[in-house]
């Protein structure tokens, strides 16, 4: 009888050791080796911008954003900047205002063009940016004009006013139909026209290209810049990343991408197609993380 307890005992306790095992998250660098995340902190230190991907709908990636602007702000005693796709240009005034206790909460949500997820997602970002007056710059195009490329393609924009193009980046703008991601979108659309796929490629690239604009503009040799952006507007050195090198070859730029899997020890995956290269860090996310829509 003691035997058959000592086993049943031995057992539980094995089963409880694997169940400690389990992952929510591992960082890995452009070596392939996984890395911590103290170590993950220290180096990025070194970066001029931060790219930091997202899956939209994970939620264990927008817990580490948050945490990671945390981090850096109590490492750079709050010499950071912040930036992010989920923010159009047109609302920055709103924004700035909103960070800097100038305007309440409910005009801030009556004037701001939200998407979806951003109570659960985004809202803590902003309120810890609120808290430590942290400088939080709304990068992208306004999503109407980035529509008007994708359907009337980039001539349609000649017609915008001076004042409106004001929120997009500076026209005539460079396009790398190769670069990375975009040979991808174009494969998406190859079941409608090639004008089409093209003009949706487009309305990419102009996100990117004002995205990158943007962090241009307020770049500051005393501070990080930390962009939050979907993965497939930087991942593999593609999108914004391509933008900024393109304008400053100089620029210490670190891109975090993401991957999931299936795997309970979060294992690097192997690297396809559409994961060849490996960024200064790659973050891999359980597949069955928790979604907030």
């Amino acid at each position: 009888m003691k035997k058959i307890f000592l086993i049943t005992l031995f057992l539980l306790a094995n089963n409880f050791l694997l169940a400690q095992e389990l992952k929510t998250f591992q960082f890995y660098n452009k070596k392939g080796q996984s890395i911590n995340y103290n170590s993950l902190l220290l180096e990025l230190q070194n970066y001029d911008v931060i790219l930091f991907g997202e899956h939209h709908d994970n939620s264990t990636n927008h817990w580490l954003q948050l945490q990671l602007t945390k981090s850096l702000s109590e490492a750079k005693a709050n010499n950071l900047i912040l930036g992010a796709e989920m923010f159009e240009r047109d609302n920055q005034k709103v924004l700035t205002d909103y960070i800097l206790h100038k305007i309440p909460e409910d005009v801030f949500k009556e004037k701001v063009r939200f998407w979806s997820n951003y109570k659960t997602d985004y809202k803590p970002i902003v309120d810890f940016a609120k808290e430590n007056k942290l400088e939080f710059i709304a990068t992208n195009i306004p999503r109407k004009y980035a529509s008007q490329v994708s359907k009337n393609g980039l001539e349609s924009l000649d017609t915008l006013s001076i004042e409106e193009k004001k929120w997009i980046v500076n026209l005539p703008f460079p396009i790398d139909y190769n670069s990375p991601g975009y040979p991808e979108m174009m494969r998406m659309m190859e079941d409608h026209m090639e004008l089409k796929a093209k003009q949706f490629v487009d309305a990419q690239a102009i996100k990117d290209a004002t995205m990158a604009e943007s962090i241009l503009k307020v770049l500051n040799k005393d501070k990080i810049f930390l962009h939050f952006n979907g993965d497939y507007h930087s991942k593999q050195y593609g999108g914004i990343y391509w933008y900024l090198k393109n304008k400053k070859p100089e620029l210490k730029i670190a891109v975090i991408q993401i991957m999931e899997s299936a795997d309970p020890n979060l294992k690097l995956p192997k690297l396809t197609d559409e994961f060849s290269i490996l960024t200064e860090f790659t973050l891999v996310l359980p597949k069955d993380t928790i979604k907030t829509y």
